[in-house]
């Protein structure tokens, strides 16, 4: 197999490295994205190294989403954007899929659209979080996903 950034991220988690690791669910690993130009960027990395949904267990893929959705819930409970932008990529990482969720915030860009029309300025070292502002953020998101999952495990 070739490359895969997501496939290497998931075996720093394992291997316990990654610090941007948040907590694992049962289809995918929740992370802080490792830029925080947009304040509370979160990834869910799907656990199967795989391109697209289709290509999935149709019993994991309903779970894979539904858990989706739970991750962007959190995200949006911790962090309190406007709006969630929600993408699921995975072409140029290796090819697997890995959902990008980013809370919006009125005039965190110069003009609407898509957080990537950012171009550079959206992965600049500036926005490396601080140890402490890393801890922070990923406390308020597993903090949000605790409460979503114990809420769910009643039900």
């Amino acid at each position: 197999m070739e490359y895969c950034m997501i496939c290497e991220r998931i075996d720093w988690i394992k291997n316990g490295k990654n610090p941007y690791f948040v907590k694992e669910l049962s289809t995918g690993y929740v992370v802080i994205g490792d830029h925080q130009r947009i304040k509370g960027y979160t990834l869910f990395l799907c656990k199967q190294h795989t391109t697209e949904l289709h290509f999935l267990d149709p019993d994991f893929r309903d779970r894979f989403l539904h858990e989706m959705a739970i991750v962007a819930e959190a995200v949006y409970n911790a962090f309190q954007p406007d709006k969630l932008n929600y993408e699921l990529l995975g072409a140029g990482s290796g090819l697997h899929m890995h959902w990008h969720i980013f809370p919006r915030r009125k005039g965190d860009t110069k003009a609407a659209g898509p957080v990537w029309t950012l171009g550079q300025e959206l992965v600049a070292d500036e926005f490396l979080p601080a140890p402490e502002e890393l801890a922070d953020l990923k406390s308020r998101l597993c903090g949000e996903l605790d409460k979503l999952l114990e809420k769910e495990n009643k039900m």
